[in-house]
Formats: structure tokens, C-alpha cells, sequence
């Protein structure tokens, strides 16, 4: 089998003020559920239990170290950086706003001395949306960066509040991706999750997503912004397996009244303005299924380092019963195109 460059779309890292600054976040008055996760991986002790004793933190600040040489074993050609979550979004505006301008600039330099190795999505503070804007173009036409990262919600709010409107603006004139990430539920969300773990990636962090993406398309949002693309991970965070159902319900309820009328139907949105990638989903009958549902030019790759490790997602997507140009579209093809990555 010829070679196949490998980008990897999901692949998180952090720099020492922003983890830094998470520690102090969590050891204040919070109530946000991100403080579980979060205190585990920014504020452990040695000998912790659960997060804490995976030693994220170390990997996530090193870039050009392990990383690399793990990435060299495996032929993993490329990781698409992006600032881990929560980001910058359990700051103050002003706080988040300093910080994501900090860890783009940091991003940007990675980028440039690993041309070939690395690319990036650019943080922005959504505290506050115009800041945030202008933050998002300063990525884009100065820095050279590939595309927006978003934790899902901001204080409990989610991107069909029109107040964040300025960010879906620029990043459809951009014409630059916003890659929309898991973090712990917002308080609305939250209660029955706290339990049996059910509060992170094993069922949370997809709930939390998912519905920020059912109310993008439920609100309307993409007739205003119909060339926005909204990449989201973990095989599409269930919608792909919802969408005759969120048809069916939405039709039903924008007859009652109980939802805006849509110019398109929620598959319409979702097969048009979003794209997925199988990061931490490593099951062929599941990507069998995206790939026919969405069309294989809305999957791409990724491992979803350091949390999963990456020679299981080398090795899922090697094995996968698919033909050889649809592997290259999954592997690299599809990344280049949506997040303008160069080909080799």
C-alpha cells in the first residue's frame, strides 16, 4: 500500500500561563462541572487518582518533544494543534481575551519552525464576541493559522445567542473553519451527569456538544451564515445517528410554532455546513455509517491526542474497509481543503 500522509485533526496542547491560570480558576468559588476535570489534570498531587495519574499536563506542554518522536513512530505526518479544553472560556473576558492572543502567537511560532509537522486553530475569548472578532483575524491574515477552536458553551451560552454573532461573521468571511469541542456541561445540563463518571468524555462531553449543534441548526442560524463550516469530533457526537429523527421532530415542531422556520431541513444543515472527525470513535460500522450519511468529503481523521492514544487510531484507520481514495480523503485530503493546510 503506498504511503498516505496523516493528519491528525484533533490534537490538543496547552502552554504553561494558561495552565498556570486554570489551576488558580479551579481552586476559586467555581461551580462549573469543567472544575472536576480540570483541578484532576492542572492541580494534582503526586499520587493522584483518577485524571491526574495520565500526566496530561505534561504532554499537553510538550510539543516538540514526545510528541514528535511519537509521531515519527507511528507515521503520523502532522498534527492540527489546537488549545485544549476549556481554552480561555472559565476567564474574565479581559483575562481570556490576553490569553488566547498569547497561546496564538505560541501556536503561530510551533507552526513555523514544523511547517510540515504541525498547524493550528486559533483560541479566541467569546466572553467577548467583538474582541474575539478582531482576535480571529489577526489568527487568520497575520499569523497564519488554519482555523477557530470553541469549547461549546461560554457561561452557559451558546453560538445561536445573536450577542456572539460577530464570531460567526468573521469566520465566514474568513472563510475559516470553527471547530467546535467538547467541555463539561453547562449548570442547565449538568445534574444527572455528576455521577458514575458520566460527566466527561464517556457520555458528557457529547450531550454538551450535541446540543449546542442541534440549537445552531434548530435556531435558524444558518440561513444567516450559510457558508459557515462547523467541524465537530467524536464521529459527529451522535447526530449523524439522530438526523431522521431531528427531521421528523423539527418539522413537526416548526408547524406547531415551538421552532423557527428553516429554509433547509436539519440534515440539509448538517450535511452542508458541518463536518466530523472520528477522533476517540474507533468502530468501522460507525464510520461505515458517517461516511455513507454525510458523504466521505465531511470525515477526516483524527486521534484526539494526548487523551486517546494515537497507535489505535493509526491502526483504526489503516484496517478500515475502505477504498484507497477515500483512506487519502479521511487521512489528509478532506483536512487540506477545510482547514487550508498546504499539500506536500
Amino acid at each position: 500500500m503506498e504511503k498516505i500522509r496523516k493528519i491528525a485533526t484533533e490534537e490538543a496542547f496547552s502552554i504553561p500561563e494558561v495552565a498556570e491560570a486554570l489551576k488558580q480558576v479551579v481552586r476559586g468559588p467555581t461551580s462549573s462541572l469543567d472544575r472536576l476535570l480540570v483541578s484532576q489534570i492542572y492541580d494534582s498531587k503526586p499520587g493522584a487518582s483518577g485524571y491526574g495519574m495520565l500526566n496530561f499536563l505534561e504532554r499537553l506542554l510538550d510539543v516538540e518533544d514526545h510528541r514528535l518522536r511519537e509521531m515519527n513512530e507511528l507515521g503520523v505526518d502532522m498534527h492540527l494543534l489546537s488549545l485544549t479544553a476549556p481554552g480561555v472560556q472559565m476567564f474574565d473576558a479581559d483575562t481570556a481575551t490576553d490569553l488566547a492572543a498569547l497561546a496564538n502567537d505560541r501556536l503561530a511560532d510551533i507552526c513555523r519552525r514544523h511547517p510540515t509537522r504541525f498547524a493550528g486553530l486559533a483560541s479566541f475569548a467569546p466572553q467577548s464576541p467583538r474582541r474575539a472578532a478582531k482576535e480571529m483575524q489577526r489568527a487568520i491574515r497575520s499569523l497564519k493559522l488554519n482555523g477557530f477552536i470553541l469549547n461549546s458553551h461560554t457561561n452557559g451560552e451558546y453560538l445561536d445567542d445573536p450577542k456572539y454573532w460577530p464570531i460567526l461573521e468573521a469566520a465566514e468571511a474568513l472563510d475559516a473553519c470553527l471547530y467546535i469541542h467538547p467541555r463539561a456541561a453547562s449548570d442547565g445540563l449538568k445534574g444527572p451527569l455528576q455521577d458514575y463518571g458520566m460527566d466527561t468524555a464517556m457520555w458528557g462531553f457529547g450531550i454538551e456538544t450535541g446540543t449546542h449543534c442541534v440549537r445552531m441548526m434548530t435556531s435558524g442560524l444558518f440561513d444567516r451564515f450559510p457558508k459557515l463550516k462547523i467541524c465537530i469530533g467524536h464521529m459527529g457526537e451522535a447526530i449523524p445517528f439522530w438526523l431522521w429523527r431531528l427531521n421528523y421532530m423539527n418539522t413537526r415542531s416548526q408547524k406547531m410554532g415551538r421552532s423557527p422556520r428553516t429554509q433547509l431541513t436539519m440534515a440539509e444543515y448538517f450535511q452542508r455546513n458541518f463536518f466530523i472527525t472520528t477522533s476517540g470513535v474507533e468502530d468501522h460500522l460507525a464510520l461505515d455509517y458517517a461516511i455513507r450519511k454525510l458523504g466521505v468529503d465531511h470525515v477526516l481523521w483524527a486521534i484526539d491526542y494526548p487523551y486517546q492514544p494515537s497507535k489505535p487510531a493509526v491502526d483504526f484507520m489503516d484496517t478500515a474497509p475502505l477504498s484507497e481514495p477515500d483512506r487519502a480523503k479521511l487521512y489528509h485530503l478532506n483536512a487540506e481543503r477545510l482547514f487550508h493546510i498546504a499539500p506536500l
